[in-house]
Order: structure tokens, then C-alpha cells, then sequence
């Protein structure tokens, strides 16, 4: 009788460790995975910040050389400044223009689906596809847009061969990944309650009011989620620049990401290249939590006030 009751109690003890058992087997993978790929570069390139190496010679440790030439990097601070404007103008511009595009895409019109889809493409082409079809738009001579701005008699400039329209250039072209944004924004619009809508046209309100006092509220968690990884990804453009003008002309379109690129691979400064990305993350992380800090006009459905 003893014995039965005592493995009786055991069984589930077994039992238990039997499913953490499993547990940690299936989440091993992953675990080795994160260490090998991810942990363990990271952890190099924090420890390659205090070296010197130019790849084909071992790494020499120079303590914090590396981090004093970044802020006397006179490329480092045109960098910075160059994707600071950059970030300014197409991250406001990308958020009005893919909300708008996701009011207009809200509507019960026959092939609606054809029309959300076809907007939405282009932010998924590739980028070096979509690169070059923008040199061919940007063309001073014969390229699409000043061939457009012609019709109207405007002679329109050497956007990028000139170093005070190629940021305004890379900016326009923005506008070309804003199906990304809107299909969140179509997500957000479709998850507000129609009771909401209603109650607004009994108390009499019209189409823009209930724009400002009902959408616009309910889709603020969209809208900073969409600020977040709008800035984000503003300060990793590294394609378009690296094939359309390759920083130039004069370094005015010399992002921060291809001064990265081009301090490890064409310079092989990898301890300073890896000063650079440590730099960025830290700049990422600052503006992410001041973003997070100033979040206070953002609502959250059930809260009784604004913010978090």
C-alpha cells in the first residue's frame, strides 16, 4: 500500500521534469542559434571597438583611440548630419502621406483589394531595382520628373549631381516605401469601432471632425508605432545612396550607415567601423526612449487618459 501511494507521488514528479525537459530541448535551437549569430558577434564588435585591425593583420588593442577619432571625424559629424535632415523630412512626409493613402484605400469600391495591393508592392521591390529606377527619374536631362515639371514650365534641377537637391531628392523617394506604413494604417482603421463613428455623425459632427476627434485618437498607437520604426529605419539607409551617388556629390549625400560600410570595406578600419555601429546603436536607443518619454499623446483603448 506504502509503495503504491509513493510512486503514485513520484509519477507526476517524473512527469514534471519530463516536460522541462522537453521544454529546454525544443528552445535549444533557438538558444544556440541567438548565442552563435547574434550574441556572440555582438559581443565581438563591442570588444573590436578597442582594437585596430585592417582584417588581414591580427587585431591590436588600442584602448579608446577608436571612439576619440569618431568625434574628431570631421565624416562622421557630415554623416550624422546628413541622415539627421534626411530623417527630419521624410519621416514626417512618409507618416501623412501613408495615412493618407490608407483613408483613401478604406472604402467599400469594387477592386479595392487590386488597388491595396498595387500600392503596397513597391515597398517590397528591391532596392537596388528601385535605385535604379530612380536615377532614370532623377536624370537632369532626359529623366522622368523634370520631364514632368516641364510640361508645367518649371526647369527643374540637377537633383542628384547637385549637392543642395540630392537630400531633398532622397527625401521625394521616400515616398516610394509608404505601402509598408499604410497597410498598418489600414490595419488601425479597420479595428475602430463603427459605434464610434456613429455616435459622432448623431451628435452631428461632419467627415473631417470625425477624422480629428475619432480616427486620428484611435489610431495614435499606430501612428507611434509607425513614428518608431519610421526612425529607425531612417537612420539605416545604406542602399540608395551607396547606388545612386555613392555619397556624393561632395559628401552631401553620405549617409551614416555608408560611412560605416565604407570605413570597414574600402578603408578596412574594422575596430573604428565597429566604433561607428555602437555609435548609431546608442543613438537609436536615445531617441527611441525619447520618443517613448514623450508619448503622452498617444491612446490607449480601455485607459482612462492618454499615455502609457
Amino acid at each position: 500500500m506504502l509503495k503504491a501511494i509513493g510512486a503514485a507521488e513520484t509519477r507526476p514528479r517524473m512527469r514534471g521534469l519530463s516536460e522541462n525537459g522537453y521544454f529546454y530541448l525544443f528552445l535549444a535551437p533557438w538558444i544556440i542559434g541567438f548565442v552563435t549569430f547574434q550574441l556572440v558577434p555582438i559581443l565581438t564588435s563591442l570588444g573590436l571597438t578597442f582594437t585596430q585591425w585592417e582584417i588581414i593583420s591580427r587585431p591590436s588593442f588600442i584602448g579608446l583611440d577608436n571612439w576619440r577619432r569618431i568625434f574628431q571625424d570631421p565624416l562622421f559629424w557630415q554623416s550624422l548630419k546628413v541622415t539627421t535632415i534626411y530623417t527630419v523630412g521624410s519621416v514626417p512626409l512618409g507618416l501623412v502621406a501613408s495615412l493618407l493613402l490608407a483613408l483613401l484605400l478604406n472604402t467599400n469600391v469594387r477592386g479595392m483589394a487590386f488597388y491595396r495591393t498595387v500600392c503596397y508592392l513597391p515597398s517590397v521591390t528591391s532596392g537596388v531595382a528601385v535605385s535604379l529606377l530612380w536615377v532614370w527619374i532623377f536624370t537632369p536631362e532626359f529623366g522622368l520628373l523634370n520631364y514632368v515639371l516641364g510640361l508645367v514650365g518649371i526647369h527643374g534641377p540637377r537633383w542628384l549631381f547637385d549637392p543642395n537637391w540630392v537630400l531633398p531628392a532622397f527625401v521625394v523617394m521616400s515616398l516610394w516605401g509608404v505601402g509598408g506604413g499604410m497597410l498598418i494604417y489600414l490595419s488601425g482603421l479597420q479595428s475602430v469601432p463603427t459605434i464610434l463613428y456613429e455616435a459622432a455623425e448623431i451628435d452631428g459632427a461632419n467627415r473631417w471632425q470625425r477624422l480629428l476627434n475619432v480616427t486620428v485618437p484611435m489610431l495614435t498607437p499606430v501612428i507611434f508605432f509607425n513614428l518608431i520604426m519610421s526612425v529607425i529605419g531612417s537612420f539605416q539607409i545604406f542602399t540608395s545612396s551607396f547606388i545612386m551617388t555613392g555619397g556624393g556629390p561632395g559628401y552631401s549625400s553620405l549617409f551614416y550607415v555608408l560611412y560605416l560600410y565604407r570605413s570597414a570595406f574600402q578603408f578596412f578600419r574594422m575596430g573604428y567601423a565597429a566604433g561607428l555601429a555602437w555609435v548609431l546603436l546608442i543613438i537609436i536607443a536615445a531617441l527611441t526612449f525619447i520618443l517613448f518619454k514623450s508619448s503622452g499623446w498617444v491612446y490607449y483603448e480601455g485607459s482612462t487618459s492618454g499615455g502609457r
